[in-house]
């Protein structure tokens, strides 16, 4: 069964014999609502993100978990976090600690502030009661450090290894006894969740200790000859452990404690081996990638008007690479997003909508707009809402859009970004073909070339180490998806942006000079004439120009060459005559160079 915490609150509470507080009962899932919290703090005690950890916050002083650096303004706050203060602070941060780091522009919903506050109040309440009902055999029990204790490991195993499969479980108490309960993803919250892998996959499981009393947990007939694999016992509140095996064939196996009398009290699940089951392929995944040829019209001599803009952010499973999928955030269901178009002097209306299946808040910024956050300030949309701006397009130019929700570069990298030309009075002069290229990274837990399903990486964010780099949101999509398309003699017009979040592109097309180069989208000034390679910083974009001159495949690069080993390549296919007075080879063309 699914146990929301503020359920397994009132349930500990009745193990030792406490009222039931009034709030274990509202219907509003706290643990959902506080996924949208996840990429910057954890439940977790002593874990701390770009926040600090939120393990038994209630009671305790604001400023005050070791080791995290807070802002000045919340150290002198002099807070104490209880229902009221936390509420106060989930509604809008600024207004009750002015000054404080924390972006976020709050919780609008109060059934949402609510939920949360229970999630974490009813976490403290969980662990209490936990401790409480520990056995005096195990509360007698040494007390080790609070560190990760050795993992226990399958031999066939390697070091190094890159797990297919990752769980993470708590011990607790739940329905009057002792349980795990999974944390995070789709087991989140759920008592002795079921467990699922394929025959083969390396499966690694980390126990951490919830509540104080001694615990291990061991897998079935997962150890070397068919014996039972059993990790380390972790001893103390908030310490951890691992156990990796290869699954080995199909069937279902039992885990548990096997401490005496744990697992008689409640303390076992079961895993589900399914036979090794193919890896995705194209045709089974969600192309979410832009097709590069989908380009507004071009606005040509028309005055100002009012134009109409619906954004709907949707959270999606889609194809990564061949046989790779990740959770993009998109808008519209692509990445990057729709390319917009408007002429200076109108002025342009935005519906954006959140989808009702989305876990998070999005938004959206552009770089077009004057005003507070381009938009994004009065455009924080909780799922299922809609939300309006009108703004007037005054500079002319091709400009950048992405979601600006916190933790904003977790957004961004998830496929969150778009862009909007504004055309100057007149329009541009007119080409045979317009395409629409952004270039992005993806960070994920495996490494690049892993197969299923990937998880986002906040480490590898922060630490700015990318493991994809994409041209149109996914790994082929310029060169199987969508190739780009030209003939000879025809111009070709590319609109390019980096939605980023944190690296500059080298933009280059192997085999042509770009006959013109409006640097940084800007469309007022002339543009530079005759150039092999342009810079265009995350945020930023160019508008490049060349006539296709000789039959041929071209390449779209970033010049900084290893990121076309991480997936940053496009293709653009010129038919027609050859050109011998332009370019004359006099052997045939090999498999090496580009």
């Amino acid at each position: 069964m699914r146990l929301g915490l503020c359920a397994a609150a009132a349930m500990a509470a009745l193990v030792i014999g406490l009222a039931v507080p009034a709030w274990a009962d509202d219907t509003v899932d706290g643990a959902a609502v506080f996924r949208k919290c996840q990429a910057c703090h954890s439940i977790e005690p002593g874990v701390n993100k770009l926040g600090p950890s939120l393990d038994n916050v209630f009671g305790r002083k604001a400023a005050s978990m070791p080791s995290f650096h807070y802002s000045q303004a919340m150290e002198q706050s002099k807070l104490t976090w209880d229902a009221d203060s936390l509420d106060k602070f989930l509604t809008h941060p600024s207004d009750l600690v002015p000054g404080t780091r924390m972006t976020f522009g709050g919780l609008s919903q109060p059934a949402d502030r609510a939920a949360v506050i229970q999630f974490l109040r009813g976490n403290a309440a969980q662990v209490a009661a936990a401790a409480a009902a520990a056995t005096p055999t195990a509360a007698a029990a040494p007390a080790t450090a609070k560190a990760e204790a050795p993992a226990a490991a399958d031999p066939s195993v390697p070091a190094g290894y890159i797990p297919d499969v990752k769980y993470t479980l708590r011990s607790g108490i739940a329905e009057g006894r002792m349980v795990f309960i999974g944390f995070g993803g789709t087991i989140d919250g759920v008592v002795n969740p079921g467990l699922k892998a394929a025959a083969g996959d390396v499966v690694q499981v980390t126990l951490i200790n919830g509540e104080g009393a001694a615990h291990n947990i061991v897998f079935a007939q997962q150890g070397p000859n068919g014996q039972d694999l059993a990790s380390e016992q972790v001893r103390e509140k908030g310490s951890s452990t691992s156990a990796v095996f290869r699954a080995k064939t199909a069937g279902t196996i039992a885990y548990f404690c096997s401490l005496p009398g744990h697992r008689l009290a409640g303390m076992e699940g079961k895993v589900a081996i399914a036979a090794k089951a193919a890896p995705v392929t194209s045709a089974e995944a969600r192309d979410i990638s832009m097709d590069p040829a989908k380009v507004p019209a071009p606005v040509g001599k028309r005055g100002p008007a009012t134009l109409r803009v619906d954004l709907k952010t949707v959270e999606v499973d889609g194809q990564l690479a061949d046989g790779t999928t990740y959770r993009y955030w998109t808008f519209n269901g692509t990445v990057p997003g729709p390319m917009l178009r408007a002429r200076v002097g109108d002025t342009v209306q935005v519906f954006i909508t959140n989808d009702p299946d989305s876990a998070m808040v999005h938004s959206v910024d552009f770089h077009a707009v004057t005003g507070p956050g381009g938009g994004a300030a009065f455009l924080q949309v909780e799922p299922g809402q809609t939300k309006q701006l009108d703004f007037k397009a005054l500079v002319p130019g091709l400009y950048v859009c992405h979601c600006a929700t916190p933790m904003v570069a977790h957004h961004i990298a998830s496929g969150m970004y778009g862009m909007i030309l504004v055309e100057p009075e007149g329009g541009l002069p007119p080409v045979d073909h317009e395409f629409y290229v952004m270039q992005g990274e993806i960070y994920t837990s495996a490494a690049f070339g892993q197969h299923g399903a990937q998880e986002f990486s906040v480490d590898k964010l922060l630490a700015e180490r990318p493991e994809y780099f994409v041209f149109n949101g996914a790994v082929g999509a310029l060169t199987k998806q969508h190739m780009m398309h030209a003939k000879v003699g025809e111009s070709v017009r590319i609109f390019m942006g980096v939605g980023g979040p944190n690296f500059t592109s080298s933009f280059h097309v192997i085999g042509e000079i770009f006959d013109r180069v409006y640097e940084w989208g800007n469309v007022t000034s002339p543009p530079l004439l005759g150039v092999q390679t342009v810079s265009v910083p995350p945020g930023g974009a160019v508008i490049t120009e060349f006539t296709a001159r000789v039959p041929g495949r071209y390449l779209l690069v970033d010049h900084a060459l290893s990121r076309l080993e991480r997936g940053l390549l496009g293709f653009i296919m010129v038919d027609g005559a050859p050109q011998p007075d332009l370019f004359k080879p006099y052997s045939a063309a090999s498999g090496a160079g580009h």
